[in-house]
């Protein structure tokens, strides 16, 4: 039941999982094994780069803020989720509700960032090759870092800001998670302002992000169609990056249709709108971490199951 309340301080309620006392144990374990799995290869990538220095190459030091960013999304979403399931209450403080907001959309707003300066350097790599180590330098991966993470976070910092100046009239959460859409359907004031606001991110984080990566791989193909070795090199270094990013691109336009859509079931819903916390975080190194030869052949994981298969 929904109540007026006048501080925002206090406890809201998540979407209901709608799980059956039967299906409460099984739901609670694949929770946590996808978690910990989530972690357990995004970790395996972050360190087979920083302790290999053959790829300390601005390429997979930019790929770097990709499992940063899964592991910092998977722990603002499944904790919450599995003691929820533990305690059977769907409860989340205020401030807490916040903050996964925060984090969640800024680990997939840097993803998004990440990507995109990945294909920058996959563009320079393709079709200035013999000015890259000139063009691509530590500084210059620095700032690209710098403005992912810089420009991603104060978006969302200022996001929330906007948001926090209300007091909230509702306590219920129309979602499995916190989210900005969610919180502002608890405010009964006017948001037009916080509206506009976030269209401008969408136009940024999606947008921009799409349209820079569709023209910087047009113009990567153009320079492919001239130069069979360009093109081999493109195949094998640009068709993961694509994966990634589209596969990212379709999780969060089908979130936010899923908050514009008043006719679709509360189930589908929930299966969806998890959706894009659940797999791009998992898939993310298993593309990478086995997909990509580089990573793979010096990949712990690659290497324990290679040895064991030589035994």
């Amino acid at each position: 039941m929904e109540s007026n309340i006048s501080s925002n301080s206090g406890y809201l309620t998540l979407q209901p999982l709608g799980l059956t006392p039967s299906s409460t144990l099984p739901s609670f374990i694949f929770s946590l094994l996808t978690y910990c799995i989530t972690i357990c290869c995004n970790l395996s990538v972050f360190l087979t780069i920083i302790c290999n220095r053959t790829l300390h190459k601005p390429m997979f030091w930019l790929l770097l803020n990709l499992p940063v960013c899964d592991v910092l999304g998977a722990t603002a979403f499944f904790p919450q989720l599995i003691v929820s399931m533990l305690h059977q209450t769907r409860v989340i403080s205020y401030s807490a509700c916040v903050l996964q907001a925060y984090f969640i959309h800024s680990c997939g707003g840097a993803s998004l960032l990440t990507l995109t300066a990945m294909a920058y350097d996959r563009y320079i790599a393709i079709c200035y090759p013999l000015s890259y180590n000139t063009i691509m330098t530590t500084s210059k991966v620095i700032i690209l870092t710098s403005a992912v993470w810089l420009s991603d976070l104060g978006f969302m910092g200022i996001l929330l800001i906007l948001f926090a100046r209300f007091k909230i009239c509702r306590t219920n959460i129309v979602d499995s998670y916190c989210n900005n859409p969610s919180l502002l359907k608890l405010v009964c004031e006017d948001i037009t302002i916080n509206d506009y606001y976030g269209r401008v991110g969408i136009f940024y984080f999606q947008g921009f992000t799409f349209l820079a990566v569709v023209f910087t791989y047009i113009k990567i193909l153009i320079a492919c169609s001239f130069n069979k070795q360009a093109r081999a090199k493109a195949l094998q270094t640009c068709v993961v990056h694509v994966i990634v990013f589209m596969l990212l691109q379709f999780m969060v336009v089908i979130t936010l249709i899923l908050h514009r859509m008043k006719n679709i079931s509360s189930q589908a819903r929930r299966i969806l709108g998890v959706s894009i916390l659940i797999f791009p975080p998992l898939l993310n190194p298993l593309i990478y971490g086995f997909v990509m030869k580089d990573i793979r052949e010096k990949n712990v994981i690659y290497k324990f199951k290679k040895k064991k298969v030589s035994f």
